[in-house]
């Protein structure tokens, strides 16, 4: 008995079907495993670590320090001038205004190395009205043991601008700082350790001890069993080669594996300042009953005139105020809230209240005093 065509291309139809289905779960496995053990952690030892100077931006327009509200730029001015052999008869007021003290921050990478450039920040710390155009004098960047590291100098670049005249000044963006691309020298290096007898250490960025169980197991998955151990639940022990030349690509395809990250922690972000709301999408909200209403106080000050009846009858014009109190309540209201296991239902769940953000900052709260927000509230 021969097939129908009609079945024929229901089979087919189903196959098709079946095919799509299958390549949308390969691209949503493929995209849940995108997480890179390099965005997940870092390599233990192998750090930034962090330079500070204390210099002299001069070449200012007539907006550095004025002398006599910050002493300590003229007595920064003063040493300087003696190192390089101009004397400064002691008690002179130098009147200057081209000058300010600044202080140069940077970053030293891991594996740097004498003769590489850095970026310098410079930020003013007198009151100096702008450092525009100014030039950074030779400043030599300390670490925290107080040795040299990296020598700035260089033109800044100061994103902002301003102008002023006749007692009105506008101002866009920040004047009293700046940075100097590539503006500084590195003088010495600090030896970076990452790896004892082949043995390197990872540290997860956040602690988690699903995501140290995934990472051990991709990890072992990829180079052999006890290749990767969780120390705790940030901390990852590997055992590497031995040869530090085969560490390097070791390390680059140790950086490349993905892995699967479990469900993070349910969390929501209130910041109490812009009344913004934040939460991911493993926040859950029990089935509860809210009720909530707005009280307001208005009050409100009006001048009136007061003029005597007739010109000539001896009184006087004053000036009265009129304070009226006002008090508003809006009608409050009891909302049930049912079960939400997911993102969007929580969140068309508190659209449904219709409350402010400012209201839904307390709510929230009550919501988790009463233990109906199954969520870390954090207030930030």
């Amino acid at each position: 008995m021969a097939a129908s065509p009609y079945f024929s291309f229901s089979a087919w139809r189903r196959r098709l079907l079946r095919a799509a289905l299958a390549a949308l779960c390969g691209l949503a496995m493929s995209a849940a495993q995108a997480d890179r053990i390099k965005d997940l952690a870092s390599i233990q030892g192998v750090r930034e670590n962090p330079l500070i100077g204390y210099g002299l931006v001069v070449g200012l327009d007539g907006s550095g320090d004025q002398v006599r509200q910050t002493p300590f730029t003229q007595q920064s001015l003063t040493n300087m001038l003696s190192q390089l052999g101009v004397t400064v008869p002691q008690g002179t007021n130098m009147q200057v205004k081209n000058v300010a003290a600044v202080m140069v921050t940077a970053r030293l990478p891991a594996f740097a190395q004498p003769g590489q450039t850095l970026d310098v920040v410079v930020s003013s710390m007198g009151n100096a009205k702008s450092l525009r155009g100014g030039t950074l004098l030779m400043t030599p960047l300390k670490g925290a043991n107080g040795q040299v590291y990296a020598l700035a100098q260089g033109n800044l670049l100061v994103g902002g601008a301003g102008a002023q005249s006749g007692g009105s000044s506008v101002q866009v963006n920040q004047l009293n700082g700046g940075i100097i691309a590539n503006g500084a020298i590195v003088e010495r290096g600090v030896p970076t350790a990452y790896s004892r007898d082949g043995v390197i250490r990872l540290e997860l960025n956040d602690t988690d001890f699903g995501t140290a169980q995934n990472v051990v197991a991709a990890l072992n998955k990829q180079f052999g069993a006890g290749v990767a151990t969780a120390l705790d639940g940030r901390v990852i022990q590997l055992r590497g080669p031995v040869d530090p030349a085969a560490q390097t690509a070791f390390l680059s395809r140790v950086e490349n594996i993905q892995v699967q990250l479990p469900p993070a922690r349910a969390k929501v972000v209130i910041n109490a300042r812009t009344g913004s709301v934040v939460m991911n999408r493993t926040v859950m909200i029990e089935e509860a009953a809210i009720a909530y209403g707005n009280l307001s106080v208005v009050i409100s000050k009006e001048q009136q005139v007061s003029q005597p009846d007739t010109p000539f009858a001896g009184g006087r014009t004053v000036v009265t105020e009129n304070t009226n109190i006002e008090m508003r309540s809006d009608t409050g209201s009891v909302q049930h809230v049912r079960t939400s296991a997911n993102l969007a239902d929580v969140v068309r769940a508190l659209n449904a209240l219709g409350a402010t953000p400012q209201d839904l900052l307390s709510i929230l709260q009550n919501l988790k005093s009463a233990g109906a927000l199954r969520a870390d509230l954090e207030i930030i």
